[in-house]
């Protein structure tokens, strides 16, 4: 069950001690990233949300005066990227994936219409990215939105692979380790790549 720390108040690591590693693994990835731009947030350090994802309502029941209850409903467009943003005068367009496999991550979780997006926001000088995250093994990468892509064209399409290999990931990702404040500290390797001009 996740601790909730009134506004402000954010124990280190080293002041919770070893278990801290492991207190966050039984919330969803999602929920992770959400805290953690909460935290980017409240700390004026970015403002990054997830984004609302279009539906058309179609039919709904009342079963009681006070509740609804959604019957049907439809996407009205084509998702794109899960979260947005700026952070520093830089926008930022990301896309979040979790996986329980341990070698590799299934591209069947992604869609051509996500792929185009990214490239879009690319040519706009975007800071573009994907977190990866392989629940099993409590691991958190980020790679770049063109090495995603350079793969994606290459592999995927040609119909060569089914999946991004982990040791893939490894080689041309940044590895983020899972923390407390905030959980998933990404921004830090977007920063750090920034200070070195290497263009994402």
């Amino acid at each position: 069950m996740p601790i909730h720390y009134p506004p402000g108040i954010f124990p280190s690591s080293k002041q919770l001690g070893q278990k801290t590693q492991y207190a966050n693994r039984g919330m969803g990835f999602e929920e992770q990233i959400n805290q953690s731009n909460a935290y980017y947030l409240q700390k004026n350090i970015a403002v990054i949300h997830k984004k609302p994802t279009p539906v058309q309502i179609v039919r709904v029941d009342y079963p009681k005066r006070s509740a609804a209850v959604i019957k049907e409903a439809y996407f009205r467009q084509a998702s794109t990227t899960d979260y947005n943003g700026v952070f520093k005068g830089y926008y930022i367009d990301f896309e979040a994936k979790e996986t329980r496999h341990k070698t590799s991550f299934p591209l069947i979780n992604f869609h051509e219409h996500q792929v185009r997006h990214m490239e879009q926001c690319l040519s706009q000088e975007g800071i573009t990215f994907i977190l990866f995250k392989f629940s099993t093994l409590n691991r958190v990468f980020l790679l770049k939105a063109q090495e995603f892509i350079s793969f994606w064209r290459a592999k995927h399409l040609e119909g060569k692979r089914k999946s991004i290999p982990l040791s893939y990931i490894e080689k041309y990702g940044y590895e983020i380790p899972i923390e407390y404040a905030p959980i998933i500290p990404y921004l830090r390797v977007v920063e750090k790549l920034i200070q070195q001009n290497n263009k994402f």
